[in-house]
């Protein structure tokens, strides 16, 4: 931590200017600031992504869905638990290979966003390398093949099934399985070949949280009033969910330009970043603040035109109020989760 003690802060503090050059430290602050805006995120967009994964998410319902719901509960807790050593398993490392590099003592890495985590492979002795390795690819396998099935179910069930040919057999649908994670697998390999969708300048893991962004807010609107206000329509449902996107794609491509940089909805921050060896000037509201607006109108929106429905739309979902009851166990293990959570940011603040 003394070397690095800036990489060990959860909050990001907003930067002091609202424009840089490439070649100045507050260009590289305002880059960490628009992906993790700081406290505000916390009231934003922040929870919708964390809630839309562990509840909209059909990679990680379908899991859950085939078990009873005590094992769903503890396997969903036990996950959460894993999870909260992510920092360990991939922060260490990176922020390891940041002050190696910062001191010439990581041979074999030139720079960049590839490169560093073989390159601090390359200090483990050989046995530890390879099982590293072998679990890293494992763990590759596994996510791949969880989304492969998952696309599979999706499109065979809720589109071939049910609107192309609604008298196939299981024979034909499962064939139709295959042939839909076969096609998706080229089309992942066309748009990734040349980096068509310009993945490596952003990094893949905010690329997948921006873009997701786009569709999760109007999902968790429509998940969350269905299921929880037995007033929301279905017309609601279709227009939050083309709404959500629609304000998320807004936000992050036109409202700068309509509106300004400096709005009591947002703030947006100029800076210059390098993409294909070109500098290019960036002009950007931070991502998870979009989120939460995106999501806030949605559900104002909705809410207006179910109320010019009936009172109680006959297909709203019959809660049972005795399955949010939770044993001893689940409610132990939930506490000590968030108890972790919360020392977590209590030290790293």
């Amino acid at each position: 931590m003394g070397h690095a003690p800036e990489h060990f802060k959860m909050i990001i503090p907003s930067p002091t200017v609202t424009s840089a050059t490439i070649d100045m430290p507050q260009n590289l602050d305002i880059q960490k600031y628009v992906v993790l805006p700081g406290i505000a995120m916390y009231f934003a967009g922040q929870w919708i992504v964390n809630l839309n994964y562990w509840g909209c998410n059909q990679y990680i319902t379908q899991r859950a869905l085939g078990a009873n719901l005590e094992t769903a509960r503890t396997g969903i807790l036990f996950a959460g638990f894993i999870k909260i050593l992510m920092p360990v398993i991939v922060m260490l490392p990176g922020i390891a290979a940041y002050v190696l590099y910062k001191n010439n003592q990581l041979p074999g890495f030139e720079g960049g966003k590839d490169g560093a985590y073989s390159a601090i492979l390359a200090f483990l002795p050989t046995g530890l390398k390879g099982l590293a390795i072998a679990a890293l690819t494992a763990a590759i396998v596994a996510s791949l093949a969880g989304k492969a099935n998952s696309i599979s179910t999706i499109f065979t069930l809720d589109i071939y099934k049910k609107y192309i040919n609604k008298n196939s057999d299981e024979k034909k649908m499962v064939w139709t399985g295959r042939m839909t994670v076969l096609i998706s697998m080229i089309i992942a390999i066309a748009f990734t070949w040349k980096d068509l969708l310009g993945i490596g300048g952003e990094g893949g893991f905010t690329f997948i949280q921006k873009y997701t962004g786009f569709i999760s807010p109007g999902v968790f609107a429509m998940f969350i009033l269905g299921m929880f206000w037995k007033r929301t329509t279905g017309t609601a449902a279709l227009v939050g969910l083309i709404l959500g996107f629609a304000l998320s794609v807004f936000f992050n491509n036109y409202a700068v330009d309509l509106f300004g940089k400096e709005t009591w909805l947002y703030t947006a921050f100029e800076y210059q970043k390098m993409e294909g060896g070109v500098v290019k000037t960036l002009v950007e509201i931070p991502f998870l603040i979009n989120m939460g607006w995106s999501f806030v109108l949605t559900v104002i929106t909705m809410v207006c035109i179910s109320l010019t429905g009936p009172k109680v739309n006959p297909k709203a979902f019959e809660i049972d109020s005795s399955m949010f009851k939770v044993s001893p166990k689940i409610l132990a293990l939930a506490v000590v989760t968030v108890l972790i959570i919360s020392m977590i940011y209590v030290r790293f603040w």
